[in-house]
């Protein structure tokens, strides 16, 4: 709604000063010398924006095509904007050392998920990703950590980071059950978690002081800014950025069309 107000209100300026031009035109044609052209120009400016205002108001479909011009504009931008950044971060965006893989690591097919563990929507895909490692031995899924949901999912993924460096051959395990998991993510719940799967919190807590942690974070917004991912689940498959839970057939079909043309 914000954007289209916004949108909304770039036109009405557009055609006030489009009123404004036509106005100064008609001072400008005015030999009139008792006339001020300040009296002028506020006279006829305001006499042309009541017509444009009559004509909106009798015609408001011109509105809703501005907006969907300026909707089409921004999204074939936005797209643009995608394709360079998914040709120039390759590394960045699939052989990140932080992050970790949920299937086969040296798979021929590869998703690309930035997630919070707060995410319902994240937590409802999760499925989606086991039925398609469970069903494809040559996909992988790579994680990317990506806590925007407040500060509870901040803490919790600093566990999950820490968790990766202390017992990383546990690690799709915890994070299958922690993302799975009823209630909301938390420090507390991570660690609770860990320690029930045998990891020690003091081990934990003192990975968590690694300010590597931070910079992989950091990384990972950045990374996400560039692609304009503003909300979780977000996949990368082949180069196209594919936002929300969609599904395991149709994240299938965008996987197979990909393997197809490579």
């Amino acid at each position: 709604m914000k954007k289209i107000l916004l949108g909304l209100t770039g036109t009405v300026m557009a055609l006030a000063l489009l009123g404004g031009g036509y106005a100064a035109g008609r001072v400008n044609a005015d030999p009139s010398p008792e006339a001020t052209p300040q009296v002028a120009q506020a006279t006829d400016r305001a006499e042309t924006e009541s017509i444009i205002r009559d004509y909106l108001l009798s015609n408001p479909e011109i509105l809703i095509e501005v907006q969907t011009a300026l909707t089409a504009r921004d999204q074939e931008a936005q797209q643009k904007q995608q394709a360079e950044v998914l040709q120039n971060e390759k590394a960045a965006i699939y052989q990140s050392a932080n992050d970790a893989i949920i299937g086969n690591p040296e798979g021929s097919k590869t998703v690309v998920e930035f997630f919070d563990y707060n995410c319902g929507y994240c937590k409802h895909a999760l499925a989606d990703m086991q039925a398609m490692v469970q069903d494809d031995p040559d996909l992988r899924f790579i994680m990317k950590e990506f806590p925007i949901l407040g500060p509870d999912s901040q803490q919790a993924h600093m566990v999950a980071a820490a968790f990766k460096r202390v017992a990383a051959d546990k690690y799709a395990e915890f994070h299958i059950r922690l993302l799975g998991g009823s209630g909301r993510a938390s420090e507390a719940s991570a660690l609770r978690l860990a320690a029930s799967m045998g990891v020690e919190e003091a081990a934990l807590r003192q990975a968590m002081k690694d300010p590597a942690i931070v910079e992989e974070f950091t990384q990972t917004f950045e990374l996400a800014n560039k692609l304009a991912i503003s909300g979780t689940p977000a996949y990368v498959i082949g180069d196209e950025v594919v936002s929300g839970a969609i599904g395991a057939d149709a994240l299938k079909s965008k996987v197979e069309a990909v393997s197809a043309v490579n």
